[in-house]
């Protein structure tokens, strides 16, 4: 039996669960594009109280917003390598995806800057991106739409399947095609340093 603990830091929350053979056994999360670095460590802490024996962990490695993603995945790799554990990396958009009974639909998360990071699934496979759009390109794909990015940009009125789902994430690291090693950051952070602004 096994024991995953489960990180996403991808969208606006701040997501963390501990997973056992497909099991969720604790789920936390909190709320806010900025408070990934104070939530974080908080989460797993609880987590860690209520179930402290941790083989694997499993983060989603975006597409999301720079800062963000990078405290996650950040935090996963130095938390795998404290505890000597392996740590997988998942396709956040394929962890919402994962839930979705439709046979071709899209995910979309919220990008910033009036854009949005999406793919599109036909038959649970992702035939499409992931990529960073404008909200008006994706709605013209014609098909139903999931995910925080849609519902704040008024692709759908669905409130359900907003954001990446742990125990998806753990499920999905079962198979090693969905395993990325590479954190998908798909365009440059918003702020660089002044070295590299354009003159």
């Amino acid at each position: 039996m096994s024991i995953c603990l489960a990180i996403d830091t991808s969208t606006s929350r701040t997501s963390v669960g501990l997973v056992e053979d497909g099991a969720l056994l604790w789920h936390g999360f909190q709320d806010g594009a900025t408070a990934h670095g104070s939530a974080l460590p908080q989460l797993v802490s609880q987590g860690l109280a209520q179930q402290s024996k941790v083989d694997q962990v499993v983060v989603g490695m975006g597409p999301g917003p720079y800062t963000g993603l990078r405290v996650g995945i950040a935090f996963a790799i130095s938390f795998g390598r404290a505890r000597g554990i392996p740590v997988t990396g998942i396709c956040s958009l394929d962890a919402i995806a994962a839930l979705i009974h439709e046979d071709d639909f899209v995910v979309a998360t919220d990008a910033r800057r009036k854009e949005i990071y999406w793919a599109r699934y036909i038959n649970g496979v992702r035939t499409e991106g992931p990529s960073v759009d404008l909200p008006k390109f994706v709605a013209a794909i014609g098909v139903s739409a999931f995910g925080e990015g849609s519902f704040k940009y008024q692709l759908t009125t669905n409130e359900e399947f907003l954001f990446p789902d742990m125990a998806s994430l753990v499920e999905l690291s079962k198979n090693s095609d969905n395993k990325i090693n590479e954190a998908m950051y798909l365009r440059r952070p918003d702020a660089v340093p002044t070295s590299e602004r354009t003159q």
